[in-house]
């Protein structure tokens, strides 16, 4: 197991800090990850690639899963929103945040809390669908047209 650390710890670890962006959470992703394969060798299969190849898939798929778990470290109101790089003033800027919020905020819940889900704690549309118990059509309608309602406002 020390020389499979010490040939494959290297890749595991990049994949999970290039993902993940935090070196603790990668250490403990890589961790996670010879520990099972310490526990269940039997789960890798030389037929189908390199354990090099299946150790950093898994850390990928391990580092996305940190990623979804992880709770949104802002609240709305603490989210910047950049809507053009060529702001001409601190003012226009705020003007252009304010009307965001107060779009977010005037959109009808079931719109609001589906474009929350997707942008501001990272899931998929079918994740949505799945976890507001709504068909994953509808979701997909209901980002489109709230992301078509802020250009507009926004003049974009």
């Amino acid at each position: 197991m020390a020389q499979v650390y010490d040939r494959h710890s290297q890749i595991v670890y990049s994949v999970a800090l290039r993902v993940l962006g935090d070196t603790g959470a990668a250490e403990d992703v890589m961790q996670e990850i010879f520990m099972q394969l310490w526990r269940n060798p039997q789960t890798f299969d030389a037929n189908r690639g390199s354990l090099g190849a299946w150790l950093a898939v898994i850390a990928r798929h391990r580092s996305i899963d940190q990623l979804r778990k992880r709770k949104p470290e802002t609240d709305l109101e603490d989210v910047i929103v950049s809507v053009d790089a060529n702001l001409e003033s601190e003012t226009d800027k705020n003007v252009s945040l304010a009307k965001v919020r107060g779009l977010l905020g005037s959109m009808p819940a079931d719109q609001r809390k589906t474009l929350e889900l997707a942008f501001f704690e990272g899931l998929t549309h079918s994740e949505v669908a799945e976890k507001l118990g709504e068909p994953l059509g509808t979701v997909k309608t209901r980002i489109r047209t709230g992301l078509m309602a802020m250009r507009k406002a926004l003049g974009n």
